[in-house]
This record gives structure tokens, sequence and C-alpha cells, in this order.
């Protein structure tokens, strides 16, 4: 059974959460609005960050409430109380939240792209599920599927201008590290597997490039020492000045140079693509550093769990399992479960987005359908 849990201050904190969602919206005014020409279709591939329910409807996994609680009221297979930063992205474009690849009870539309995203996945190993370069393997079933409906006449598949103009998002590499970690691998250890893990992703980049995709939006890895779940199980840890494990962070930022520099080389490679990588952990990061700055209190402690602080986190009793206790609605919290963020925080991380100011090159996220 699920408690309510004062674990947090209540000042004001609905009043925050309104807040955080106006800044958002502020967003999509007329002057912010997306400029799209053609219809936006997106393809996106990566882990629980990203996971709009692929998980639930590739193996049943059950996700149960209270994840879903703050905008959809029940839920979705999203690990967050609402709303993921894909979810805000979309929004920006005022397009539907895309649909998961397997998901055949939620009809078979899918006009606007289609999500790959698996809670759990990596690059490495290969060829289990849900893996980067098995999620490429289902973008080409779904293409070549896609195509012959559509040349059949439905109109519920994206057709080959469609592909061509498409963007195609990356956002994966936290589990690769996390993982590493987690198998008690030394730090130099886990430093020597970050250039295969970047290879996986240069080589996925290039197979949607070989099947026409030219325009491609890669977001790096936040700060993993900062996320409540590590905090409580690691011991020992060398914290940094915000109580984040620093061996942590050092190889997640040594995972996104990495992930730069390949990106950059790309760029020259592939003649006529647009590369955008999307530094993710400096806004979260930020977010954490300067958490009352936006409103949040205890930023390394999750909502929903067990146990009280420091970390609120029990890996026997984890969010939605019996015997989880969850902070109240609206209270200013940005980890919602020890390893995702509130909808909260994730409004804030996808306006930081949108600014375009962690973005190289700068680019708008609508770039890929003003022309």
């Amino acid at each position: 059974m699920a408690s309510t849990s004062p674990l947090s201050p209540p000042f004001s904190n609905f009043i925050f959460f309104l807040l955080s969602v106006t800044v958002f919206q502020l967003l999509l005014t007329p002057a912010a609005a997306s400029q799209c020409k053609n219809r936006p279709v997106i393809f996106n591939f990566g882990d629980s960050n990203s996971d709009t329910g692929g998980l639930v409807a590739g193996l049943g996994f059950p996700v149960n409430f209270p994840n879903g609680r703050s905008f959809f009221r029940r839920s979705t297979g999203r690990l967050s109380d609402g709303r993921l930063v894909i979810d805000f992205l979309c929004q920006s474009l005022n397009a539907s939240f895309l649909k998961p690849y397997m998901d055949s009870l939620g009809g078979s539309k899918f006009t606007n792209g289609a999500n790959f995203a698996v809670v759990g996945s990596s690059t490495l190993p290969k060829y289990v599920p849900f893996s980067l370069n098995i999620q490429i393997m289902q973008f080409l079933h779904f293409k070549a599927q896609s195509l012959q409906l559509v040349s059949s006449g439905s109109k519920d598949f994206v057709d080959v201008e469609g592909f061509r103009n498409a963007l195609y998002m990356i956002d994966i590499g936290q589990n690769d590290i996390a993982d590493s970690f987690a198998k008690m691998l030394t730090y130099m250890q886990v430093i020597k597997r970050i250039p295969t893990v970047v290879r996986e992703i240069e080589s996925a980049v290039k197979s949607l490039y070989n099947e026409g995709g030219r325009k491609f939006w890669i977001h790096n890895t936040g700060p993993l020492g900062c996320l409540p779940q590590k905090l409580s199980l690691v011991e020992k840890q060398n914290l940094d000045g915000h109580g984040c494990i620093s061996s942590y962070n050092d190889a997640a930022r040594l995972f996104n140079a990495e992930l730069g520099r390949k990106c950059h080389m790309m760029r020259s490679q592939l003649p006529d693509a647009k590369i955008v990588y999307v530094d993710m952990y400096s806004i979260k990061y930020d977010l954490i550093a300067n958490s009352s700055k936006y409103g949040f209190s205890n930023p390394l402690m999750a909502c929903c769990g067990y146990g009280g602080p420091p970390y609120n986190y029990n890996i026997k009793v984890t969010c939605g399992q019996p015997g989880y206790q969850v902070c109240n609605e609206g209270s200013s919290y940005l980890s919602w479960d020890g390893i995702h963020f509130t909808e909260a925080a994730n409004s804030i991380i996808a306006s930081k987005v949108l600014s375009t100011a962690y973005s190289l090159p700068r680019s708008t996220f609508d770039f890929f359908c003003q022309t």
C-alpha cells in the first residue's frame, strides 16, 4: 500500500509547479512557436529517459501508478509522474506524443513517427532486448512495412517524404556507464569501454543516414553521480561539492566529450547531414547545483520511493511497488523515483533545450520541419 509522506516543505509547492509549467508554455507563444511547414515526423531511439511506453508494450512489464499521476492521471509506461522531456519537445511542435513502436493496442496510426526507446536499453551488449542496434533493426522493419502500407493506400503511416524529412533522435549511453560501475568495474575499466559505446551510436547514425536520414538530434548523458539511486547504493563515495559521486560524473563527462567529438567528425563524413549535439549534462547539473534558484528542494532525494532522508531510495521498495511512499502532488522535487526526473523538472529541462543555448551547432528544435 502506498502512503503519502511529508518529504518536502509545504510552502507554495503547487504554485511552484504551476510556474514551472508556465515557463514552458511561454516558449509556445507566437514569437517562439514552431515554424514547421511540413508535418513533423520524429523517430526516437533510447532508454528510459525517453521511453513513452515501450517496456509495457513490448514485454508487458508493469509500470504502476503513481507513475503518470501529475498529467496523465494514470500510468502510461513513462517513468515519471508526468511528461518526459521528449513529450514537451513534441508539444513544442504541436505534434502528438510519440507512440511506442510495439504498441499494437494503441491503434495503428504512426503518422508522426514512432518511439523505439525502451527502459533499460544500452548500446552494449549487442543483440539483447532492446539494445540500440536492435532498435535500429526494428526501425528498418517499421520503415519497410510503413512504405508498403502507404503504397497500398494507407494514410496511417509515414511515407517516403516523411522518412526523408524526419528528425532522428538518439538519447542513450547512461545505462552503459551505470551498468559498468554496477558490475564492479574499476574507473579505468569503465573509461576504456566508452569508445566502444560511442562507436555503437556512430554506427546507428550511419545506418539511419544510409536509409536516407539527414537530420539528427543527439543527447549526451546526464550527471549519473547525482541520482539518488546511485548515491544510496554506492559505498565510500567521493562526493563533489553538491553531494554527487565524482567518479560517476567524471565518467559521464568523458563519455560526453567523446560523443561530441564523434558528432563533429560525422558532420564532415556524412554529406548533407545535420547532426545536432545537445548538452543535457550541463542542463541537468545546473538544475541540481542551483536547485533553490529553480524552486526545488532536496535535489538529491526521490519523491517516490522508500526510506526517507537523505535519498528516499531503497532498491527493494521502488516507486509503485508494495510499501512505497510518495510525496504530495505538486511537491518541489527534481527526482521522481531516484533515477528519473519529475514532470516539473522535465519541463524546465525541455525549456532549456528549446532555448538553443545547449545545442551544437546552435539550432532550434524545429529545424527539421521548416523546409
